[in-house]
């Protein structure tokens, strides 16, 4: 009895990666049973998995939040870092450039024309007095080592930026206009007078401590000293514009009311949607924007 000859049909295939058709491979994904090469592959419970279930399955993992919506980070205060080292940055060129002071300081006769320094100014400080930005930075290390993980660094970025803008809108508000003619003759009011420092951004950050403790239930009775102490010296001492201490404070806590208190209500862990988050402080900012455009446009030219 002779043997018939295989057939094509009959030879096996040989396994190649579907990723790679050049390499063979007799390992198989444990998901989508496709053949998958080492470069490829990826360590599993059971086995392992293409880098193609691996994508697909991250898409259908909940990633982790925190109590108020933000990503889980490795707990790292990245954004406070970045800020203070932009701020001691901006401090010692302020030491070697006798006009950046000049050419960053929130002046009000001056945001039309140079709106940039509504922010700018809460990254430069005073260059008499080294407590200036010794006290602004280590009250921004401390609550920034708070907050910035329990809301997220985006969240948080953007609470820090609007309260230093919150602080020159009211600062700005509380100023009266003044002409430049006035301003030599009978000698300049805020309305010319520049303001410098990270107190405004640092005290939105005091506000918005307030405002998540009350949220979390937790005690903040120390805080309520720490502003109240910081409002005194500020109509004591002369030069600081308390303005902007008022300003920060009330902007960081209009931010975090609208990270901590919008959102879905089932629970304190599931609080917050990250839309509404940053639509309210969307309408932070929007508000900012028009009471700076009433105030100019009521001012005289």
């Amino acid at each position: 009895m002779t043997e018939q000859p295989a057939t094509p049909d009959a030879v096996e295939q040989i396994p190649v990666c579907p990723r790679h058709p050049d390499r063979e491979s007799y390992v198989r994904c444990q998901r989508c049973r496709r053949p998958t090469c080492p470069e490829c592959q990826r360590p599993a419970a059971v086995g392992i998995q293409c880098v193609d279930c691996v994508a697909e399955g991250r898409k259908s993992v909940r990633q982790a939040r925190t109590v108020f919506g933000g990503t889980v980070t490795d707990g790292r205060p990245v954004v406070t870092m970045s800020i203070i080292g932009i701020c001691v940055a901006v401090f010692l060129a302020q030491m070697v450039l006798p006009n950046l002071t000049s050419d960053v300081a929130f002046v009000p006769a001056l945001g039309t024309s140079e709106p940039w320094r509504f922010l700018t100014s809460a990254f430069a400080h005073s260059q008499s007095l080294f407590l200036h930005i010794a006290f602004n930075m280590y009250a921004l290390w401390v609550m920034g080592t708070y907050l910035e993980p329990l809301v997220g660094r985006a969240r948080f970025a953007a609470t820090y930026l609007l309260s230093a803008l919150g602080g020159s809108v009211v600062y700005l508000l509380l100023a009266p206009p003044q002409s430049y003619a006035d301003a030599l003759a009978v000698g300049p009011t805020a309305w010319w007078t520049p303001a410098v420092g990270a107190s405004g951004a640092v005290f939105g950050l005091f506000g918005a401590f307030l405002v998540l403790q009350r949220r979390l239930g937790r005690s903040a009775a120390g805080m309520y000293v720490v502003i109240g102490v910081n409002a005194v010296i500020g109509f004591v001492i002369p030069g600081i514009a308390w303005q902007a201490h008022l300003g920060g404070l009330l902007t960081g806590a209009a931010c975090a009311a609208a990270v901590g208190y919008l959102g879905r209500a089932r629970s304190l862990v599931d609080r917050g949607s990250p839309r509404l988050h940053w639509a309210g402080l969307a309408g932070v900012l929007v508000v900012l924007v028009v009471l700076t455009a009433v105030k100019y446009a009521l001012a005289p030219a």
